[in-house]
């Protein structure tokens, strides 16, 4: 399956909700996100632009685990796509295991707190990381994107086909503070 999609920073993200809810937006997912991102000794998986991921999520009354791979991103009609390749299960931790003994290596940990809608045959995702802006991401076909861009009411030319590390950088380039993605990395800081 080719997965698209746009990204942009979200100032008010309760005022964003609130627009996708009128719009008919409906609620799919709400807690805890969590990726685990993994490589193999040599490096292959980040040299080839691939991603190998256990992605773990933790709501009220419901979790699941997903191991995932991604291919090279590349830019089809303004919007990032990838292939992607990925399959539910049931244990979180036996997913982990069996990766870590096939030889792969945690190299990364994002964690994010968001809320994932329907809307317009988009799916739209918001993202509240521990120390960097929030991010909303829209996937779908170009114009359910379009559709669901639009009811956003933000403005189009702030989406963008960034990776996360994009958004990273611009924000210790506007805030001058470290991005934080990890919840592990706060220290005795609060999320």
């Amino acid at each position: 399956m080719i997965e698209t999609e746009l990204k942009a920073v979200v100032d008010d993200l309760a005022a964003c909700r609130a627009r996708v809810e009128r719009a008919g937006g409906v609620l799919e997912l709400e807690g805890h996100l969590q990726d685990c991102r993994y490589e193999d000794e040599a490096g292959r998986i980040r040299k080839l632009d691939h991603v190998l991921r256990v992605r773990i999520f933790r709501g009220p009354g419901r979790s699941e685990a997903s191991l995932e791979w991604k291919g090279p991103t590349r830019t089809v009609n303004g919007l990032k796509a990838r292939e992607e390749i990925g399959t539910r299960v049931d244990d979180p931790a036996a997913l982990t295991e069996i990766v870590e003994r096939l030889g792969y290596e945690l190299t990364r940990t994002i964690d994010r707190e968001i809320a994932q809608y329907t809307l317009h045959g988009a799916t739209v995702r918001f993202e509240r990381y521990p120390r960097m802006d929030d991010l909303v991401e829209v996937e779908g076909s170009a114009e359910s994107i379009e559709r669901a861009i639009a009811a956003l009411e933000l403005p189009r030319a702030i989406f963008t086909t960034d990776s996360l590390f994009g958004f990273m950088d611009r924000y210790k380039a506007r805030t001058g503070k470290r991005p934080i993605v990890c919840a592990a990395d706060l220290g005795d800081e609060e999320w």
